[in-house]
């Protein structure tokens, strides 16, 4: 959603589209040290610097503005959010994310409801009441989320 160039997976993977000062900045916030204790892998090695592909980069700022990704925005903006309800799918790429984000809006002083889809991956929300695939998370997680919703 979007629409990069898929050719840049690798070196994104690889890390080489960050430049140390935005690592910098970002490392408080993304430091893998972040992650609760019974989230960590045990075998867990911090990947080595890689040189940067300013190129790369350039091609992918949008990745690093909040409107994609909020965990990035500054404590001043974060200290203005309301309640928060975040649904975290364990076989989800960003399931870490998730968890680094429900950090940062709690040692901001924001209340978080955490529902961890146990079954759950990116996207899996879409297949509620899908005529062709559906997965027994897909409920559960709507359920949790229209919960909330009440709630409020």
């Amino acid at each position: 959603y979007l629409q990069k160039d898929l050719s840049l997976v690798k070196d994104i993977l690889e890390g080489v589209h960050i430049p140390p000062e935005v690592k910098l900045k970002f490392r408080k916030w993304l430091g893998p040290e972040n992650l609760p204790k019974e989230f960590k892998l045990e075998e867990y090695k911090s990947p080595q610097p890689s040189p940067v592909a300013t190129r790369i980069y350039e091609g992918v700022e949008i990745i690093f503005e909040t409107i994609v990704s909020p965990l990035l925005a500054e404590d001043v903006v974060i200290q203005q959010l309301p309640e928060t309800y975040i649904l975290a799918c364990e076989s989800d790429v960003f399931f870490d994310d998730g968890l680094l984000y429900k950090k940062r809006l709690e040692d901001n002083g924001i209340a978080v409801t955490w529902y961890q889809l146990q079954d759950g991956f990116h996207g899996v929300l879409y297949f509620v009441d899908n005529w062709l695939f559906s997965f027994v998370g897909c409920q559960r997680g709507l359920d949790s989320i229209v919960g909330f919703i009440k709630s409020l």
